[in-house]
């Protein structure tokens, strides 16, 4: 039986998202919740100023509730209506802004440094607190035709809750823009090519998303680095991917030491892709 109507499919490839869509309760909410206090209890400090940066990408490789969150039939049945049935999680990232701060997003797409082909991925956003417009939720511009990847440049954006600090630099008409505003245990759906960016949190919360990554299990890495990939559902017929187990527990030595190699190879990935980016949109 299908998660999404064929009229919300329709929507997902003509505009690029959906949203939201509902997945929380709030006693789930909360056991997220703890367990992202237990992570910074851990880090000795909030995950999203940590001293290294790289605290906030993959979680699901080290916190089961994470693994258990982009598993959960309520977010994959969706992406199985739109991706197909072989889903593989490419990464996941915590993105937090604490209460009346200046953190935003510029313009970007997240499929721009990943190295995958075919660019075909999804993005779920879980708002694990409010994101409502004061709390600086995100908003996407529809496709516009067929979708591309649009130039951008790295390293560039002030208080960038992306660790990339990319920014789109096309011309963009910001007045199609759709605020994505989620209630606390909404999630929403985009896809890797839609322009998208946040604002500042002006509220009096502290605003807590964790960005979940998919893809199907025909996209591969298409650089130097085998990035890795943790399969949800279905077979991966290719085993492009370097295989990713879920953790058996929070913080474990297994888990650790298989999310500092795939964060390695990502991270390189990352870099390589930037100039490639550069040398073709420059």
């Amino acid at each position: 039986m299908r998660s999404l109507s064929e009229a919300d499919v329709a929507t997902f490839r003509r505009e690029g998202f959906l949203s939201p869509n509902p997945f929380l309760d709030d006693a789930e909410r909360q056991e997220c919740l703890e367990g992202l206090a237990r992570f910074e209890r851990w880090l000795g400090e909030p995950v999203n100023t940590a001293q290294d940066h790289r605290w906030r990408t993959m979680p699901h490789i080290t916190l089961p509730w994470v693994t258990r969150l982009a598993k959960d039939p309520r977010i994959l049945d969706k992406i199985e209506d739109i991706l197909g049935p072989d889903i593989l999680m490419y990464t996941s990232t915590f993105f937090i802004k604490e209460a009346n701060t200046t953190t935003i997003a510029a313009w970007h797409q997240d499929l721009t440094y990943h190295g995958l082909a075919p660019l075909d991925q999804i993005t779920v956003w879980v708002a694990l607190t409010d994101a409502s417009e004061d709390a600086g939720c995100m908003e996407v511009l529809p496709f516009e035709g067929e979708a591309r990847l649009m130039a951008h440049v790295a390293n560039v954006v002030d208080n960038s809750v992306n660790r990339a600090a990319q920014v789109i630099t096309e011309p963009l008409d910001e007045s199609k823009a759709v605020s994505m505003a989620l209630k606390p245990g909404q999630f929403s759906m985009h896809h890797g090519l839609s322009p998208h960016r946040s604002g500042p949190n002006r509220s009096d919360h502290r605003r807590i998303g964790l960005g979940l990554n998919y893809v199907p299990a025909h996209v591969h890495p298409n650089g130097a680095f085998r990035t890795g990939g943790m399969l949800l559902r279905g077979e991966d017929h290719l085993g492009r991917f370097e295989p990713v187990a879920a953790p058996k527990a929070e913080l474990d030595a297994d888990s650790m030491a298989i999310r500092e190699k795939v964060l390695t190879a990502y991270a390189n990935t990352y870099q390589e892709q930037e100039a490639i980016h550069l040398r073709d949109f420059g």
